[in-house]
Parts: structure tokens; sequence; C-alpha cells
């Protein structure tokens, strides 16, 4: 006989689900209250608990959920949620949730979680989690953000390599910060290298090291970067920029537990956890010829795939406020938006995703005239009135240093952020272009917010 409790503040949803779960073999109960599900749960352990989240009250359903573990250390708990975060995705996690469910949620989706619980409780030994909360960039409420927040909170517990798969913008830096801050790594570093900002010549002295003299350059011994990460984690930006000599090295590292710098005849061991991440589909270079088959499985035993923003709407509101807070108080400035402007927001497809938003709700507030932003400051791609170059750049009689970035950021919106273009319009190679970007602020590597 499966003990089943539900945790609602709406009796009706407690009704539902227990109709939904009924059977010979269940026996249901429902409270609407945490006290009352607590009280209940510490009286008579369940083997099952399906609780809200937030239920109205100064105790919430992860206060159910611990009493619940407190109690009987193989019931299975899972939380529903309407106000998803990754800091509750890992906290519930961490006290022990079987699984995280987002409202509104799927009918099958609850029945199926359900059973495997059910299945579950009778298998599981008590195991003392840490419930740690760590300040994140990543916002959103949507279900497949709280979907990524569940994968971040189980890949933080494990120590396998992980990919992060998703388009450019979607936040991928920002997926493996949180893998990292939430490990048992967090106080060691984490180090993130760009593959595909560093010219291949370039790329293996800067992550294996070097000795003096080595290479035209080499004025002094230097540490590689998996050694500077040594203990922690190092984020491998770009991996499918590598090239197939480079992978090679790569694989052997990663296995051995070991590098070799440029010009030495000794090894140095290191200790780290690798988080890769790849705007392309890794399978399809591997078919091509273009990726190691041997590295692909090493360093995809776990893959997060990051949504694109217009598989997440709802959660634009969310970032448009965000990034309107941060611009203006950069920029010394109030501004809001219309109800039409954010509406035009809403319906955009955003194909460079977080970041492509990020940019334009600076630009709104670097150039439009008014306190309220209206439909007519937007971009023509918006729905709005775009302003010449010249306005865009010269309205408010900027120094020559904001003229400068005001034109790379000119530049790279009409590229549509493509990197090796904008080199190329602006005269420079591509590592002057990622070194001016950063004199000026303008992140242009694959994370969605600034954290």
């Amino acid at each position: 006989m499966a003990r089943i409790l539900i945790v609602d503040d709406d009796r009706d949803t407690c009704q539902f689900i227990a109709e939904l779960l009924a059977g010979p073999d269940r026996e249901i109960a429902f409270e609407s209250t945490p006290d009352g599900a607590i009280a209940r749960a510490e009286r008579d352990p369940f083997d099952v608990v399906i609780s809200d989240i937030n239920l109205n009250a100064p105790q919430s359903g992860l206060d159910v959920l611990r009493a619940a573990k407190s109690t009987n250390g193989r019931c299975q708990v899972v939380l529903i949620s309407g106000f998803g975060t990754l800091e509750t995705a890992i906290e519930a996690v961490r006290a022990g949730a079987f699984d995280y469910i987002s409202k509104p949620f799927n009918i099958a989706q609850v029945k199926a979680v359900a059973e495997r619980a059910i299945a579950q409780a009778a298998l599981t030994e008590e195991t003392p989690r840490d419930a740690r909360q760590t300040p994140t960039g990543l916002i959103g409420r949507s279900a497949p953000m709280l979907d990524v927040y569940k994968q971040i909170a189980h890949a933080a517990n494990a120590a396998a390599p992980v990919l992060i798969i998703g388009e450019s913008g979607t936040g991928k830096e920002l997926v493996a910060k949180a893998i990292h801050r939430h490990g048992r790594r967090a106080t060691k570093p984490f180090v993130a290298v760009n593959c595909g900002a560093i010219a291949e010549t370039l790329l293996e002295p800067e992550l294996f090291g070097h000795m003096r003299g080595s290479f035209t350059g080499a004025v002094a011994d230097a540490k590689g970067l998996l050694e500077q990460a040594h203990g922690g984690t190092v984020f491998l930006d770009e991996i499918g920029e590598t090239s197939p000599a480079l992978q090679v090295k790569l694989l052997r590292a990663l296995e051995e537990g070991e590098v070799r710098p440029v010009g030495a005849t000794r090894v140095v061991h290191i200790d780290v956890r690798v988080v890769a991440a790849t705007n392309v589909e890794l399978e399809h270079a591997v078919a091509e010829g273009k990726f190691r088959q041997d590295l692909y499985y090493r360093l995809s035993v776990v893959v997060i795939r990051v949504p694109p923003l217009r598989d997440r709407r709802s959660d634009i509101p969310l970032l448009v406020d965000e990034f309107l807070r941060t611009s203006c108080a950069r920029a010394g400035r109030e501004r809001r938006l219309s109800d039409g402007a954010l509406e035009m927001l809403n319906n955009y497809r955003w194909p460079g995703n977080v970041r492509e938003l990020e940019n334009t709700i600076e630009r709104l507030v670097l150039f439009s005239p008014g306190t309220v932003i209206e439909v007519a400051d937007l971009p023509a791609g918006l729905g709005g009135q775009v302003p010449t170059a010249e306005q865009r750049i010269f309205a408010d009689l900027p120094t020559l240093d904001e003229v400068e970035r005001r034109y790379l950021l000119h530049v790279l919106e009409n590229v549509k952020g493509n990197r090796s273009r904008a080199a190329e319009v602006m005269g420079i190679d591509r590592r002057t272009l990622y070194r001016m970007a950063e004199r000026f602020g303008i992140d242009m590597r694959d994370e969605g917010t600034k954290g």
C-alpha cells in the first residue's frame, strides 16, 4: 500500500491530484497548510509527498520536504512551483527532493513523476544534504528554465564532465558558473577560456602552459589555464572550434590528469572538473570528421541544453525588468517601457537570445529621448523606427571613448553578432576585437546576464 500526502493551499488542486493518483493500492491524504502537513508527516510517515512550494504561509514546501525526510528517509518528495528559481531548485535537490515540477503542470507529467516516486520509495536510503544558496545571474521561471535548474542541481552534486549546448547568447557560461558555485569545488578556482577567441597557435600554451623560450614571445615560464584551475573547474567555451590536433592533447590531459607545458620535459598533474560549451551540435561535427568522437564522449557524460529565448517567452518581462534596472543604474537615467513596447519585445523572436535582449535594452536606455520607452523608440526590426547611425552615436556629444564603444555596438548589430565579420569591418583582428569589447564592458561570451 503506497501512502501519499498531497499539500496545496488550494483544496481543489489537492482533490484533483488525489483523483489523478487514486487506485486500490493507494492511501491518499491531503493538507492545505504547511503546519498541518508537517504535523501530519511527523505523526504518520508517508511514502510520497507531493507539495506546492509556495503555500502562502511563513513555512513553505521546502519545510514540508525536510519534515517528511526527517521522519522517513525513504519518503520521496515531489515539489511543484509556479515561481521557481535556481536557488530554490538547488535547495530542493540538496534537501532530497525526488523531482521538481513547474506550474501550470502537465497532468501526464505529474502522474508519471508520482509513479516513479512511489517505485523509488522502497529503494532509497536517507542521504544528508547540504542546503546552500548562492546568488546567480540566471533569470527565469518558465518550465524550460526550471528543467535547466534541476539539471544544474544534479550536475553540481556529481563529478562528471558536463557539456552545455545552446545557441549563442543563451547563458551557457552562467550555467557553468552555477554548476561550479553549487558543487564541491566551489571554494576552488573557476577558470574560463573561450577557445574560439584565441588564435590556434596560442591556444595550446594558453591551456597547457609554456616554458621560457619555447616560442617567440615566451619570455618567462607560465602556468596554463588547466593548471591554474587545479582543484576547481575549467570552462571550455566554444569547444567545437578547437583543432583536431589540440583535441588529441586535450583528451589525453583529461584522461591522464596531467599536462605537459609547451617546451617542457616534465608533466604537471592536475585535478580539474571540465565543463564545456558549444553552440553547435557536436554529434554532427563528429559525423563530419571535425570533432573527435572519443573527446565528445569524454565531455558529454552530462548534457545540459539551454533553451533559446523564443522557447521561454514568459521570462522576457523578468529579463527586461532586470536589464532596465542595471542599465539605468549604469547610465544614471530613469527609463521604463510602455505596455506597447513590452508587447513588441515579447513578440520578437530574439535570434541573439538573452544577450541580444540585454544589448537592446541598454541601447534603448541610452538613446530613448523620454522617460517612457515607446514603440517608436524600438529598432525597426522590433517594430519601431531606427535613428540613423550618426544620431545614435553622436546624439548626446559623447566622449571619444564612448564614440568608439557605440561604434563597436553599431558594427556588431549590423553584422548580427558575427565576431569575425565585425573584426573584418573594423579592420582589426579578432583578438583585438575581444580586447576592445572587454575594455568597454561589452560581453561577447556565451552568457545571457552578468552575475
